[in-house]
């Protein structure tokens, strides 16, 4: 066995042995999907753009002229339209439906869990899954939403008139299911880091509530001061997506 195929077996076997999984993930896998980095330093919205992307994902900004943000918005919407969900998603989602996997904690806003069949996902950053009424609170699906986003300029309320917003945190707003997501961490047997460097506090305060596992999957350096090197029981440094297909493999061959 290579060093990929003895990560994947041990981790396969960890699987096996829980019951109570949780995934906590992160900006690598939206990028491994070909989602581009839209927030980051380097991301579309400074380098394409040239628009700073706290400007746009700013609440003060946003109350004062909403058409900024969906001018950049409809990109990234656009950009979401020509990609798939991953087969790490899939594979999570796949956890989902055989009753091993809790739930799981995300910090991307791209919703790519749900459209890869997740259905207990918390979107710590919230997302674009669905969008609401800033003034009445009505609520509306993804693709009700996408379709509304491309035909106004700035998508209004059919009931009263308020602007619509995707349900996604902007800078000045407070994250969601902060509790609900220490719960879920609490209570796993065994918790997955995938595609983040544990840099954002409070969710990289969130596997050290683990009293389980933990594995991390990603290319990079962890912040350790959030995840100290001794908690950890599995660190991967692969392509996520190959990991988890040797995962799967290994699975089957259990």
């Amino acid at each position: 066995m290579n060093n990929l195929e003895n990560a994947a077996s041990h981790c396969s076997a960890m699987i096996e042995r829980s019951s109570r999984i949780v995934l906590l993930s992160g900006a690598g896998m939206s990028t491994s999907a070909g989602l581009p980095d839209f927030r980051g330093p380097d991301g579309i919205y400074r380098r394409k753009l040239g628009v700073d992307p706290e400007k746009i994902f700013d609440i003060d900004w946003f109350r004062r002229d909403p058409s900024f943000f969906y001018r950049f918005h409809r990109e990234f919407l656009g950009s979401l339209e020509k990609i798939e969900p991953t087969f790490a998603h899939r594979f999570f989602a796949s956890l989902e439906k055989e009753g091993k996997l809790s739930g799981i904690i995300t910090q991307n806003i791209d919703s790519l869990h749900q459209r890869a069949g997740s259905s207990k996902v918390l979107e710590f950053h919230g997302g674009v899954w669905s969008s609401f009424c800033t003034s009445c609170g009505k609520t509306w699906g993804y693709r009700e939403s996408l379709a509304m986003a491309f035909a106004n300029d700035v998508p209004r309320c059919d009931s009263c008139a308020g602007v619509i917003k995707p349900d996604i945190v902007f800078f000045g707003e407070m994250v969601k299911h902060l509790e609900e997501s220490r719960e879920l961490a609490r209570g796993a047997d065994l918790f997955f880091v995938v595609g983040s460097s544990l840099n954002v506090t409070p969710a990289a305060l969130l596997p050290s509530l683990s009293g389980g596992r933990i594995v991390v999957v990603n290319k990079g350096e962890i912040a350790r001061h959030y995840l100290p090197p001794e908690r950890i029981d599995l660190l991967v440094e692969e392509d996520i997506d190959t990991f988890f297909r040797a995962v799967e493999r290994a699975r089957e061959q259990a």
